[in-house]
């Protein structure tokens, strides 16, 4: 999955670059304010990929002194970074680049040019989307694809399919924007359009900031991991009673596991051992991201009392 999520996030690198360079050509020649906008969303894309690579490599460095658990989070915080790049930057230029256009209008010239690399765009955009669709399909299970990106918990499978979600609307909207100035005359389209486009960026940056943000934070394994664990603990004849699962995952990949359990009073010393071994063996035999785990023999009403 995760040679998956590289390849997606490479063709959408390559794809946003051309589209980009093509758009600053075109905004030169024509003057649209809406194009302008689209190149400087396609330059932060481009971006943003890069930063998603950077996480995705960053993550695999091994645990050190420092970093005991690994560096699994680096992808999280890279994508943190994307969502604040996405808000600042792409949206703030072209909210900017709009309302300056409304106050020192300036006609498009040469539309079949935007028209043109509108298509171009479209086309690669929507490539890059397929892609980047059929990947996020394979995670979903049947769950709704807001439920499944708010599950997901490596951020790079859902962050390029809604980078490129906003991409296409974008270009819907800066197309609309140049026909109606095109067909009026009237320079406040175009203008307008650059300026939908800063919000819908905003829009987006804001939701992948709040998804990233818990990851970043730290949180806990799926319900069906968590199932999981409950149903491998059942199968112990030798514990009394589950006080306590906790669980976080420090890379997508990388499940960290505390239990808390009581054993039965007739139960040896040794038999807690070999018990506690056998349950990490299990436990980590049904999920493959389940790394480091932590059983503590605690009883019941000590748990119960604390609170």
């Amino acid at each position: 999955m995760e040679e998956q999520s590289k390849k997606v996030i490479i063709i959408a690198l390559f794809g946003n670059l051309f589209i980009a360079v093509s758009k600053f050509a075109s905004a030169f020649i024509t003057g649209s304010s809406a194009i302008l906008s689209e190149g400087i969303h396609s330059l932060i894309d481009t971006g943003n990929e890069g930063f998603l690579l950077l996480g995705l490599h960053m993550a695999k460095k091994p645990a050190d002194e420092l970093h005991p658990f690994g560096h699994g989070k680096e992808i999280y915080f890279w994508s943190f970074v994307v969502a604040i790049l996405i808000f600042a930057v792409g949206s703030g230029i072209s909210v900017y680049e709009g309302i300056h256009n409304i106050l020192h209008p300036a006609h498009i010239e040469n539309t079949l040019i935007n028209y043109i690399v509108i298509g171009i765009a479209f086309m690669f955009e929507g490539t890059s989307w397929t892609f980047a669709l059929k990947n996020f399909n394979k995670m979903r299970n049947g769950r709704g694809y807001i439920r499944t990106a708010h599950t997901a918990k490596d951020p790079s499978t859902f962050i390029v399919l809604f980078e490129d979600s906003a991409a296409l609307a974008g270009l819907i909207i800066a197309g609309l924007g140049i026909f109606l100035e095109q067909t009026t005359g009237n320079t406040i389209y175009d203008s307008l359009a650059s300026i939908i486009i800063g919000l819908i960026l905003a829009v987006t940056a804001s939701w992948l900031a709040y998804e990233t943000k818990g990851l970043l934070i730290g949180e806990s394994a799926s319900r069906e991991i968590i199932s999981e664990i409950k149903s491998v603990l059942s199968d112990f004849d030798a514990i009394g009673h589950v006080n306590e699962i906790l669980t976080m995952h420090v890379g997508p990949h990388y499940i960290l596991v505390n239990l808390s359990v009581e054993f039965k009073d007739l139960v040896s010393a040794v038999d807690v051992e070999n018990n506690i071994e056998l349950m990490d063996k299990k436990i980590k035999s049904r999920n493959r991201d389940i790394k480091r785990i932590f059983i503590e023999s605690e009883s019941f009403k000590k748990k119960e009392n604390t609170g």
